[in-house]
């Protein structure tokens, strides 16, 4: 069933009775051509692009819970192309393009708004770094502008401009970057791929990863164990525990990010709002809640739930940026669990098991690049050859210390990045 004004108007002429499920619920078959662990945003567009670009249906993608339920409903929604350095630049540029025809190739309203960010900077040296950053994101073929305070003042004018420690000095404004509906986006994702014959077969947690004489079999699962040619893992902040099934050891540690919502309030943030120094982030959903979110927890751990200190620490940077937002009321938090690098930057990359798949190390910047992520990694695993906008994104640099990608410059320790 395709989607369309005309669509919805006939369905609630006739009491909403005739619209089919999204997808299918299917058991899954002995076998597959490939197999991909993982049913949140990234390996349901891998599943997606494999079957529209590359002609490959025979696929399962397998999901311990429902579809959707991972760190692709548990972020602060934010799309953006404003990366600086080589590697990156050209990744999230090339993702973002495809957000821009994402609704069009998947007849699905995913709410993508570009409706702009603005990354706050607060001292010279800031200034400086953000306009080489604004040079770069240029030269890359994407839009920056840089703001004076008074231009930020005008977009801005409720940001407290005085603050004692960290007074605002200007913005870098990225108008192409938005937000989206990060659920829609699993399931507009898992519609098509669906509708392309791909097997979403959820409930379904792999417990094992069959391997002989270097060479990937299949998988073993809850609901028994299914043969495949090639298998990918593509599951977040658990990638560390599914590698470790293959005998792997990835350079990986798993921290808890936290996320907030206010109640429902009438229109007062156009944009998304970065506050740097106060690690805080804020913008306003299509609901009228305000969404936002901050550091992540620096110790590792697999608790996907929030907690008060740092409850305490992101309110109190929001109350520091805008005293306005005291008079808002927190209506729920969450927490995701990200895989982070020792770079900052993400791994998409062949293993040394023959036909086995690593997708991972996407700390902050997992939900941004949903659909470049999944479009390169099917690249990769269609053809066995990386990806031109992924090429850097190699799992040896970290033994070989060649390639690597500190885009913040914060060294190797992962819960900076």
């Amino acid at each position: 069933m395709r989607y369309s004004g005309w669509q919805v108007l006939a369905q609630g002429i006739m009491g909403n009775r005739g619209w089919r499920p999204a997808w299918r619920d299917p058991a899954p078959k002995d076998a597959y051509d490939i197999v991909i662990i993982g049913g949140g945003g990234h390996g349901l567009a891998t599943a997606f692009y494999l079957a529209s670009e590359h002609g490959l249906t025979n696929i399962a993608v397998l999901e311990k819970g429902y579809l959707g339920g991972g760190n692709i409903g548990r972020n602060t929604t934010i799309v953006r192309a404003n990366y600086g350095l080589p590697g990156n630049s050209e990744f999230y540029s090339h993702s973002l393009k495809l957000w821009e025809g994402m609704e069009q190739a998947l007849n699905y309203n995913v709410m993508h708004s570009q409706r702009g960010i603005i990354n706050l900077f607060h001292s010279d040296g800031q200034r400086d770094a953000y306009a080489r950053r604004g040079n770069a994101m240029i030269n890359q073929g994407d839009d920056a502008i840089l703001l004076d305070r008074e231009g930020c003042r005008k977009l801005l004018p409720y940001l407290d401009y005085e603050q004692t420690r960290f007074p605002i000095y200007g913005g870098l404004y990225h108008k192409r970057g938005g937000t989206a509906r990060h659920d829609a986006v699993a399931w507009g994702y898992a519609r098509a791929a669906d509708q392309r014959g791909v097997d979403l077969i959820q409930n379904c947690e792999v417990t094992g990863i069959d391997i002989e004489g270097g060479v990937v079999k299949g998988v073993q699962t809850s609901r028994g164990a299914i043969r495949a040619r090639k298998v990918a893992i593509v599951v977040a902040g658990r990638s560390s525990q599914v590698a470790a099934m293959a005998g792997m050891r990835l350079p990986i540690e798993s921290h808890v990010l936290q996320a907030f919502v206010t109640e429902g309030l009438k229109p007062c943030i156009d944009h998304v709002v970065t506050y740097g120094m106060g690690h805080f982030y804020i913008s306003q959903s299509d609901k009228g809640g305000l969404v936002f979110g901050g550091d992540l927890d620096f110790y590792p751990s697999y608790a996907a739930r929030g907690n008060l200190p740092m409850a305490e620490h992101v309110v109190e940077a929001g109350m520091t940026l805008m005293p306005m937002i005291g008079k808002a009321r927190m209506l729920r938090s969450w927490g995701g669990i990200m895989d982070m690098s020792p770079d900052g930057s993400p791994i998409i990359d062949k293993t040394h098991v023959e036909g086995l798949y690593l997708n991972c190390g996407w700390c902050y910047g997992g939900f941004k690049a949903v659909p470049g992520s999944g479009h390169t990694f099917a690249h990769l695993i269609a053809t066995d050859r990386p990806h031109e906008a992924a090429a850097r994104y190699r799992l040896d640099r970290f033994a070989t210390g060649r390639g690597l990608m500190d885009e913040e410059g914060t060294g190797s320790q992962h819960n900076l990045h």
